[in-house]
């Protein structure tokens, strides 16, 4: 009986990470949208639901760390992670430990497909700010490639929000 019970809670953890993990992909995919189409209330909206949609995926790993964690794992490779795991499912029956692996190479490769996805997105952002920086370079040469604020102190080279005031 304990045997199911854990397997139960193995699978809805594992399950739900794949689900939180599917939202978060849906939803920085309109964080992307946000920022190509400069829909910033839109992007503020979406950051929230990620950053929400983040601080429920951390409970549920860390549960499912405590989960796999329990049983001292032989040493596979470097990822402590997956020994535990793998050690920890040896106690199940096969088409239990099937079910269980098949879930976490499942959640293994949605956090891989995130992880790529989000390291695109932000070479596409650097690659924004170094264009931004050198066309301010270029519009205003006397400058030297330093910005002020309307004060006329030097403002931060970060690019977060620069307006330009053209009107002479």
């Amino acid at each position: 009986m304990k045997e199911a019970l854990n397997f139960k809670r193995c699978v809805s953890v594992l399950s739900g990470e794949i689900e939180l993990l599917k939202k978060i992909s849906a939803a920085q995919k309109k964080i992307r949208q946000a920022v190509m189409n400069r829909e910033w209330a839109d992007f503020e909206k979406r950051s929230q639901e990620v950053n929400s949609l983040g601080m429920q995926f951390v409970l549920l790993e860390d549960e499912r760390v405590m989960l796999f964690s329990t049983q001292p794992g032989i040493s596979v490779g470097n990822d402590a992670s997956y020994d535990s795991f793998y050690a920890s499912i040896m106690e199940f029956p096969t088409e239990q430990r099937l079910e269980l692996s098949r879930l976490y190479r499942e959640l293994k490769m949605e956090t891989f497909k995130i992880r790529a996805l989000n390291e695109t997105f932000l070479a596409y952002l650097n690659e924004a700010k170094k264009l931004a920086a050198s066309y301010l370079e270029v519009v205003c040469p006397a400058r030297g490639g330093k910005l002020y604020t309307r004060k006329g102190h030097m403002a931060s080279q970060d690019l977060r929000s620069i307006m330009l005031n053209n009107s002479f």
